[in-house]
């Protein structure tokens, strides 16, 4: 790799659209990336790509498994929590993908590949034609799947230390184990003046606030139940409907009159309601709660379902930052006792603080841009090793 290679490298990411998440990380490392000066950055959804209609069904599968047989989905994911990847079943699921990525990888001409999904065609691409690319996994919940790990891995980038444990426990050597926290847009590393933010939503200092949040598909269950049981408390309620559009029109006309409520569609400076918030209710996604602990908010997490949403969530409440809620009257018991007890909230805010990682897309992209210098003093990157990657990879 010549320097000026090492220095700015070709950058692909790989996600994939199940959920907002994998699609939210991959664009907070671009732009980390291109503030460390690295332009040449391409994101690509490959199963998207590779199997368009396939993947139309399986995310429609994947949203409707919230609401419809979410069993269905954790059986899925805890019968492959423990999936080994050298056996032929293993080899033939990681291969999905391998075509596309290959076309991919010989329009693209990447230093180095990212995946914030977790998907094994990078490793499987590697075996299959011998070609080495750094590759690199950005693990995006705080629970553990087997689908992430694979020996022809560079290097993971994980949120906690716990999950670093996990992952050093299967055998992953842990200078291969970086705790970085998971990638986050700038915005959130510049908390917004909470003044400016209480006047722009016309929201009222001497009621606590209640962050409601369906998640970006607005799929959080029961959630016309949940803003009934908060109507009659003394608090101002923030309603988040997600890209659900029916679900913000349905809200709108059932709580949009009431003074102390406030209803949203897909809001992109969410950074600005969790500024201004007491404490949130949500779906227990790796993102959301990332986001959460960085404004150091109580967490409730309402209905989580089965697989790694409610192994995030088992985690949360475990480490003391978030509590857990299975029916409306539950969450309308748990929101009334924590908004009265001062002392439960700090601690909570405490817990969230302790699991906090600040510029996790910064130290990320620095890591990356360390390590792929060193990587291309042992394996060096030409003009001619970019026509290898265009003529040999078939």
């Amino acid at each position: 790799m010549s320097t000026k290679t090492a220095d700015r490298p070709k950058v692909l990411i790989l996600y994939a659209s199940y959920g907002d998440g994998h699609f939210q990380a991959s664009k907070a490392l671009k732009e980390s990336f291109e503030r460390a000066g690295v332009h040449e950055v391409v994101m690509i959804d490959l199963f998207a790509e590779a199997y368009p209609f396939i993947n139309a069904l399986t995310k429609f599968i994947y949203i409707k498994s919230y609401t419809v047989f979410p069993r269905l989905y954790g059986w899925a994911y805890y019968s492959t929590r423990y999936m080994r990847n050298d056996t032929l079943v293993s080899s033939w699921f990681h291969s999905f993908g391998l075509r596309k990525l290959k076309e991919i990888i010989r329009k693209v001409q990447p230093d180095l590949v990212i995946n914030t999904f977790p998907m094994l065609v990078m490793p499987e691409f590697r075996k299959k034609t011998g070609v080495v690319l750094p590759t690199y996994h950005v693990l995006t919940d705080f629970a553990l799947h087997h689908r992430w790990l694979h020996p022809n891995v560079d290097k993971y980038y994980v949120a906690t230390e716990d999950l670093r444990d996990q992952v050093a426990q299967t055998g992953i050597p842990e200078d291969r184990i970086r705790v970085s926290g998971i990638p986050l847009k700038a915005a959130f590393g510049q908390p917004p003046t909470v003044s400016a933010v209480l006047q722009k939503y016309r929201l009222r200092t001497d009621r606590p606030t209640v962050l409601l949040m369906a998640g970006s598909y607005g799929v959080l269950q029961g959630l016309k139940a949940v803003c009934r049981s908060l109507s009659g408390l003394d608090v101002q309620v923030l309603v988040v409907c997600g890209r659900n559009q029916m679900l913000f029109e349905d809200m709108n006309r059932s709580f949009g009159d009431l003074p102390h409520f406030r209803i949203f569609g897909f809001v992109q400076e969410i950074h600005e309601l969790m500024a201004v918030s007491s404490l949130i209710v949500t779906k227990p996604g790796g993102i959301t709660l990332s986001e959460a602990l960085t404004f150091h908010l109580p967490i409730v997490l309402f209905r989580p379902v089965p697989g790694q949403e409610r192994d995030n969530a088992i985690y949360l409440q475990h480490k003391g930052a978030a509590v857990i809620a299975n029916h409306p009257q539950q969450l309308n018991e748990q929101i009334q006792t924590l908004l009265a007890n001062p002392e439960r909230l700090q601690q909570m805010r405490e817990a969230s603080r302790a699991l906090q990682k600040g510029n996790s897309s910064e130290t990320i992209v620095a890591d990356i841009l360390d390590d792929v210098a060193s990587f291309s003093q042992e394996i060096p990157v030409t003009s001619s090793k970019r026509s290898f990657l265009r003529d040999f990879i078939s």
